[in-house]
């Protein structure tokens, strides 16, 4: 699980990073990167029954332990379940680094 967990933290905080670095490609004349220098960074607290993914400062996803699914959150430490994004081991069908986790379309 601890693993798994590992996984998912270097998935989110990588494509949080690309996202924030292709948005400073497209508007660089307007800011330096510098400005979100830390905001991609993400952390794992493990609690009881529920690891918390922090991006940045903020809590952003929740997952539950027992069972390896991945919610978003309604406040720090309160999981959404209507906000539901796969499992640790469906982590490959998703793009994390936008505001929201989305599934990723399948090409035909």
């Amino acid at each position: 699980m601890l693993n798994k967990l590992e996984h998912f933290r270097a998935l989110v905080e990588a494509q949080t990073k690309a996202r924030y670095t292709a948005e400073w490609e497209r508007d660089r004349k307007y800011y330096d990167l510098a400005v979100h220098a830390g905001s991609w960074v993400c952390k794992v607290k493990i609690g009881r029954k529920y690891a918390n993914v922090d991006v940045g400062k903020s809590g952003k996803y929740m997952v539950e332990l027992s069972t390896g699914n991945i919610y978003g959150i309604k406040g720090y430490g309160v999981i959404h379940r209507g906000h539901s994004y796969g499992n640790l081991d469906t982590t490959h069908e998703y793009f994390w680094g936008e505001y929201t986790a989305h599934k990723l379309t399948q090409a035909a």
